[in-house]
């Protein structure tokens, strides 16, 4: 089957009239209600499907329009042609219907499927046909291209096409079968709860059937083939979606076939035991996708040796190994467990986790893919255990760590994610400190669109007959609780500030309850129901219950207080010693050179202990952003003429004003410099 031409090209209208939109728009509307109705047994809040919630203006519906009206339709363009690299056009080449040969990344049938679940992300709030029909186009050829027996993985049945006698499943480690197989899963699962058809589904589930077969009775030279594991994910999804327990206990088998690994590494999580470990260690994307779907198999097992295995990895993570940003996977290149005594166990270890407190800025690493693993696992913290803590540290990527990742105007990106960039640098890196529209390493793109077109699914959540506001912002949801159904509006201009308010628009029940966020940076919180303050202990890092049973037409307001505020890191970490960063809210600053005057360099900039900040919103500058300005202490440098050390010497000091800005917004004005720490005069 061949995607018609007229479809295939930017101008093509994604528009239709009359009734026929409405019928379709109706029809869509039936198949988004019939959503999954799995509740996870060990999940102590349960997930509200995308259909429920919708950004309605702000900060997220800017991105998701961003998101939809241009990063969805270049990222097609780049994804259906060759000029970079083939992704459709392997599925077309693995089906017959085109003649050619594998050039790409062995990764890139998961970064393709990843932008399909980015179009059903979007489908779920708004439908639109002209998407529907390509992805029915596009799953037609996925089908084609699939094997009898389930195995899909274009890199090895494009070269058995083309009469390569050595193409077969599982022949190389690194060929990342299982990780593209399970972003199809993921994808098949949404596609299938958003649109109710099976096409997509049936093809994950056949692959899902060949992994069972393949690995019934796994060995050990089959323990290693777990390369960024998002299959375990995906076939935990497709159990809820198909309550077909087969698939539950493959993946319970999966994770635990990793303890068979001999002569491991750290890079790949397999150097111990998974129940062993207590560090976050190795490739940052691995790692996460790794205890983002033991989490997952904790929701549906209650098995507590997985619970016990992940806390103290996760506090390892957030207490010595996280950047302000939450971001994460500091080195380029490194060594694991570095100095250890038993040098036989040290591997290397690359885009991962350094040792304690190792949090370089110029050289920091920080992959958009790791920051948005780190998402997903503390999504999945929070779902079993309901702490703040967890949604804490998402709010916290997601603002700042993930959204750096691509430029404002959508069709850029970075793959690394530094807290400072001189110019000229230090050493030369092998990613760009420039967005691009493409990297060989395509994974962080897609990655980025399905995470801001999936965002609304953070915002809420449900336990028995109550609602959890996670996030805040301008959106509605409209929901159904034990005790019937629940239509909230929220309005708010957060990030930029901290008033939040709810109206209860439908109430069916009488006994429906409200948590709501008190984030951990919030020193102080007021609570309002219908203009009386509410005499309630709001206690930052926690939710706090609403006294009051929701009833229609009721309204609450939340007010956070949102200073800016000056941050330390901790003694040990040797790069940030006696320096401060700025984060007000959510949001993390950063001062770029192009807000300094021309005589002055990044690097002669220092920060008064007393600095006095003030928040200024900007309509016009990056799209609309609160700025924080004051006055800083501007050092001129003396040049070193090559040497390493020299004499101290007291240098003369001049106030000058600066202009902080969101650190997600930065490289977004041309080339400047950049540094979200500053030391302190």
């Amino acid at each position: 089957m061949t995607i018609s031409a007229p479809f295939l090209q930017p101008q093509f209208a994604l528009k239709l009239v009359g009734i026929g939109v409405a019928i379709f728009f109706a029809i869509q509307t039936i198949k988004v209600s019939a959503q999954s109705a799995h509740l996870s047994p060990h999940q102590a809040v349960q997930r509200v499907p995308l259909s429920e919630t919708k950004w309605t203006g702000g900060f997220w519906q800017q991105r998701v329009a961003t998101c939809e009206e241009k990063m969805l339709p270049a990222m097609w363009e780049i994804m259906q042609g060759t000029k970079y690299k083939p992704y459709l056009e392997h599925f077309r080449i693995a089906a017959g219907l085109s003649a050619g040969d594998y050039h790409g990344a062995p990764f890139n049938d998961g970064d393709f499927y990843k932008w399909m679940e980015a179009v059903c992300a979007l489908q779920a709030v708004v439908p639109n046909p002209a998407w529907d029909k390509r992805l029915d186009e596009i799953i037609a050829i996925i089908g084609k291209a699939q094997r009898a027996d389930g195995y899909i993985h274009t890199p090895v049945l494009v070269a058995a096409r083309n009469g390569d006698p050595n193409a077969r499943p599982f022949g190389d480690r690194f060929n990342f079968e299982m990780y593209n197989m399970g972003h199809l899963m993921t994808t098949a699962c949404l596609h299938y709860q958003v649109t109710g058809k099976d096409d997509l589904l049936t093809i994950a589930r056949k692959a899902a059937d060949f992994l069972d077969d393949a690995f019934r009775n796994p060995q050990a030279d089959e323990a290693r083939h777990a390369i960024c594991p998002s299959h375990y994910m995906g076939l935990i999804e497709l159990y809820r979606t198909t309550s077909e327990p087969r698939y539950l206990a493959l993946a319970k088998r999966l994770i635990e076939m990793r303890d068979l690994v001999v002569d491991g590494g750290d890079d790949n999580q397999d150097r111990i035991p998974l129940a062993q470990q207590t560090e976050a260690v190795g490739h940052a994307v691995r790692a996460t996708y790794l205890y983002a779907g033991v989490a997952d198999l904790y929701a549906e097992t209650g098995d507590e040796e997985l619970w016990t295995t992940l806390e103290p990895i996760w506090s390892n993570l957030v207490g010595k190994k996280m950047y302000l940003t939450g971001g994460c996977g500091a080195l380029f290149d490194g060594a694991s467990p570095d100095g250890s005594k038993n040098q036989k166990s040290i591997t290397r270890v690359h885009q991962a986790f350094g040792r304690n407190y190792q949090l370089p800025n110029i050289t920091a690493h920080n992959e958009t893919c790791a920051n948005i693993g780190n998402v997903l696992w503390n999504w999945r913290m929070f779902l079993a255990k309901r702490d703040a803590k967890y949604i804490d540290v998402l709010e916290l990527a997601l603002y700042n760590s993930v959204l750096s990742g691509v430029a404002l105007e959508g069709t850029e990106f970075f793959y690394t994610n530094p807290l400072r960039h001189f110019e000229p640098a230090p050493l030369a890196l092998r990613w760009s400190r420039s967005r691009v529209p493409y990297m060989t390493a395509f994974c962080c793109p897609p990655n980025i669109l399905r995470t801001i077109a999936e965002a609304n699914g953070y915002a809420y959540g449900t336990s028995d007959n109550t609602v959890w506001v996670n996030l805040y912002g301008d959106n509605t949801l409209d929901t159904t609780l034990a005790g019937g159904r629940v239509h909230l509006q929220q309005t708010s201009n957060y990030p930029w500030s901290g008033e939040v308010r709810f109206d209860v628009l439908q109430c069916e029940s009488d006994s429906a309850h409200l948590k709501l966020r008190i984030p951990g940076w919030a020193n102080s919180a007021t609570l309002k129901v219908d203009g009386a303050t509410v005499d309630l202990a709001l206690v930052a890092g926690s939710y706090a219950t609403l006294p009051q049973d929701l009833r229609s037409g009721m309204s609450i307001e939340l007010q956070l207080s949102m200073p800016p505020v000056l941050l330390e890191s901790h003694p040990l970490v040797e790069e940030t010693r006696n320096h401060v960063a700025i984060k007000r809210g959510p949001i993390v600053y950063c001062l770029e050179s192009i807000d300094l005057p021309q005589e002055n360099r990044l690097a002669d900039i220092r920060v008064p202990a007393d600095m006095q900040l003030e928040p200024r919103f900007d309509a016009n500058l990056l799209q609309g952003v609160s700025v924080l300005e004051g006055n800083v202490v501007a050092r001129p440098s003396v040049d070193w003429q090559g040497a390493l050390y020299r004499e101290f010497s007291q240098p003369t000091s001049t106030p000058i004003a600066a202009k902080f800005v969101p650190y997600y917004a930065w490289a977004n004005r041309g080339k400047a410099e950049m540094t979200v720490w500053l030391p302190l005069d």
